[in-house]
């Protein structure tokens, strides 16, 4: 861990004392690849923290948000999008020492915190998995692809799919038979 790495923190000042604290208010680079494939924060973006650390006998208690921009693209027009995110921010990071499992809380590495993979499930589950521009966004015109929120009135003269052009053909016998 590189404790010159902008979302690493030295917790010295708390000296392990349970119940000593401090609050933190910083803004860091985001790292790269946060988020899915429709929407994320850009690589670089700055997120603002805003922190309390909590020594408690088991470690760090860190809680507090993280803000910062998002981009992506519609899921339904596949129009640019931005927006911005609040992330709630609660992670126990235990001593070196400590006897709990690797799945129980996330370990400092002498006294540095590492809030990057917290960031990272905090954000990544926060966002929407299919994004949109409007709640109603009605979407693309499925024969020519033309953006329908900007064509409200947009009709194809014959709406028939020729691949189904033979059942047409069998509805009507239907009716004839009754």
């Amino acid at each position: 861990m590189d404790p010159r790495s902008p979302l690493v923190i030295d917790t010295h000042e708390l000296s392990r004392r349970a119940g000593s604290q401090r609050e933190v208010t910083f803004s860091g680079p985001a790292p790269a690849d946060l988020g899915i494939d429709v929407i994320g924060v850009p690589e670089g973006d700055p997120i603002q923290f805003d922190l309390r650390l909590e020594a408690v006998v088991e470690g760090v208690l860190v809680t507090g948000t993280a803000h910062g921009r998002l981009v992506g693209e519609c899921a339904r027009c596949l129009v640019d999008i931005e927006d911005e995110f609040l992330a709630d921010v609660q992670e126990l990071y235990v001593y070196p020492e400590s006897e709990a499992e690797p799945d129980e809380a996330s370990r400092m590495e002498g006294d540095l915190i590492d809030l990057e993979p917290a960031l990272r499930d905090q954000v990544v589950l926060a966002l929407p998995f299919q994004p949109l521009c409007t709640d109603d966004c009605p979407g693309l015109c499925p024969d020519c692809g033309v953006r329908l929120a900007d064509e409200p009135g947009h009709k194809h003269e014959d709406g028939s799919d020729p691949r189904w052009a033979a059942l047409g053909g069998l509805l009507t016998q239907d009716e004839q038979d009754n």
